[in-house]
């Protein structure tokens, strides 16, 4: 066989396999989406970041009205608790009055896409089934979920091979250095709800606030004039925090985007200072940047590298040289 029929052999077998790979991880994936939703579990994991590890409490069941029910706990420090009926979340925490909100995302370690339709996120991130260990005395499959561009990071997850559950979950960066992982400590199945469920079930919830767009009726100044490729802006508005050292409130605006996968919060506002050089940390897999230029002061907050929050930073421009950007493509336009 010449070497150049060879080559084309070994490379049509190579794409073989990476197709059967892809496929392999998507049923693994949406096996994981059905039981997220569809099984009665009660789980424990830690959330490791920055060598501190941080316990929660978790227990999801399907009552007989066919209703999910839910409970996030966190285990250390102060009482927060997440309570779910249905579309009825409600939220306890230390120092505020408890309330609820109507949604479908419960705000948890654990990424709402992985309970939904994983292909949502095909066009940025690439799935490859990889093989199989042992996770907390379980065979688990691995599954990764890559980035295909520089500016995201990628998951691996371990998934239960009797349930579809999650067992573990990494966060890394595109040269494989570990920033933050969820390694889940106990996991039962059962066929009834469990007790804490059972009470949830019959319990009345804080009332229902109304969230106001604050995005209506108001003038925006700033606008993100890049994202990578897929973010779409989900949520924005504009609120006064006051300014202690001038005696006047200070108007900031947020915006908060979205590739289905990850969020990223921005925060622009106008500063007295012209200049400030940029100051960032990190929390796990969360860069927190800020940065002043022009006399605008920039935050950037989400699970994402320095260098994808210092061009979103650097991006900001005055809503009057805006240009459209089409986040689908990630193609931008004059408008």
């Amino acid at each position: 066989m010449k070497f150049s029929a060879l080559l084309l052999l070994l490379l049509s077998v190579n794409v073989s396999a990476i197709a059967t790979d892809t496929e392999s991880a998507m049923l693994w994936l949406e096996q994981l989406s059905k039981s997220l939703r569809q099984l009665n579990f009660t789980t424990s994991f830690v959330v490791v970041k920055n060598n501190h590890a941080e316990p929660y409490h978790w227990l999801h069941g399907i009552s007989e009205d066919n209703q999910e029910l839910e409970i996030f706990s966190r285990l250390n420090g102060p009482r927060r608790d997440i309570l779910r009926q249905g579309d009825i979340i409600s939220y306890i925490e230390p120092e505020q009055e408890p309330y609820s909100i109507i949604s479908n995302n419960v705000k948890s370690p654990i990424p709402t896409i992985l309970r939904g339709d994983i292909s949502a996120i095909e066009e940025n991130y690439r799935f490859i089934s990889v093989g199989r260990s042992r996770v907390l005395g379980r065979v688990a499959q691995l599954v990764r979920i890559v980035a295909k561009d520089k500016y995201r990071y990628s998951y691996w997850l371990w998934l239960d091979k009797q349930t579809g559950l999650l067992l573990k979950m990494a966060i890394l960066t595109r040269q494989g250095l570990l920033l933050e992982q969820i390694q889940f400590t106990h996991l039962e199945v059962s066929e009834k709800l469990s007790e804490n469920l059972v009470q949830l079930q019959s319990s009345e919830l804080p009332a229902v606030i109304k969230l106001n767009n604050q995005q209506k009726n108001k003038t925006f100044s700033w606008q993100v004039d890049w994202l990578p490729q897929g973010f779409a802006m989900i949520k924005s508005n504009q609120h006064q925090l006051n300014n202690y050292h001038q005696g006047d409130d200070k108007a900031v605006e947020f915006m908060l985007f979205s590739d289905g996968l990850v969020e990223i919060s921005v925060y622009v506002s106008s500063s007295q200072e012209t200049f400030r050089a940029p100051e960032y940390a990190s929390d796990g897999a969360t860069m927190i940047f800020n940065h002043i230029i022009q006399g605008i002061e920039v935050g950037v907050v989400g699970a994402i590298p320095l260098a994808t929050a210092k061009k979103i930073a650097e991006s900001i421009v005055a809503v009057t040289k805006v240009k459209v950007i089409n986040n689908t493509q990630g193609v931008i336009r004059e408008q």
